[in-house]
């Protein structure tokens, strides 16, 4: 049975904060980039704060326990979006992919663009996972795996090709990035991203309505339906021609201000 507090609230809260979250980080790492050093601290704060939530929350398994290990997760992913979308933590190559670059060559390039962040959103999981791995609340966790699993992804989708790729939400000086963006085409590694989010999605939809009504499993299964299933429409959107950036106009400042691309 549906409830309230178990399986309505957890997904209203989950969208309004990942409505709002994206929202600010978006506008953070489309100021002026003299702002940058100051977005850096206060996100390395706020991921040290959500990793003294998890560790708090973590022997918690209330629905009270779960929010807060919900929102700990999301202050450490924050800060892992603020620092690659401000250009802090990317990869070893700021460059954009060489003219020609196929097949290997052209992944390796991509990989070596992205590949610090990477490595730091994998350390980050397993951090979280065994710090958490026989604890009564495990859900920051699994929402960061959620999440990252998710975003890789998503990562594939596009550096194989899809047929909507908006790029409302990249800042100037990642421009770069551009470059390593398959062709604009609908691909099977698409297909397999928007059958496999789809999928996870109703699993753990599935799992919050199983769980009992009102209780701390249900509000945490169903946190993490609510990310899967924005995950599986970030997935969609790549495929329909729609701009979600358009989502977060309001959050991003005038392009005709010309900043810098590098």
């Amino acid at each position: 049975m549906v409830s309230w507090s178990g399986h309505v609230l957890p997904v209203v809260a989950t969208i309004a904060m990942w409505f709002l979250a994206t929202g600010l980080i978006a506008w953070l790492d489309h100021c002026e980039r003299a702002t940058f050093p100051r977005s850096l601290v206060l996100a390395g704060a706020g991921g040290v704060a959500g990793l003294v939530i998890v560790a708090w929350s973590m022997q918690s398994a209330t629905i009270g326990g779960v929010y807060w290990a919900f929102a700990g997760a999301i202050l450490i992913w924050a800060w892992h979006e603020i620092g690659f979308l401000t250009g802090a933590i990317t990869g070893p190559r700021r460059e954009a992919c060489p003219e020609g670059a196929g097949g290997w060559e052209r992944f390796s390039h991509a990989s070596a663009a992205m590949a610090w962040h990477e490595i730091a959103l994998a350390l980050t999981a397993l951090l979280l996972l065994s710090l958490t791995w026989n604890a009564p609340n495990q859900v920051a966790a699994m929402v960061f795996l959620l999440l990252t699993v998710l975003r890789l992804s998503t990562k594939l989708a596009i550096f194989a090709g899809v047929p909507n790729m908006s790029t409302d939400m990249l800042p100037p000086h990642l421009g770069y990035l551009k470059s390593y963006f398959g062709p604009p085409r609908f691909t099977a590694m698409l297909a397999g991203g928007i059958a496999f989010s789809i999928a996870l999605a109703a699993w753990i939809g599935i799992t919050a309505m199983g769980a009992p009504a009102g209780s701390a499993d249900a509000a945490g299964a169903s946190l993490l339906f609510a990310l899967a299933a924005l995950g599986a429409l970030e997935h969609i959107f790549l495929a329909l021609p729609l701009r979600d950036g358009a989502l977060w106009g309001w959050a991003l400042p005038d392009r005709r201000r010309n900043l810098p691309e590098s």
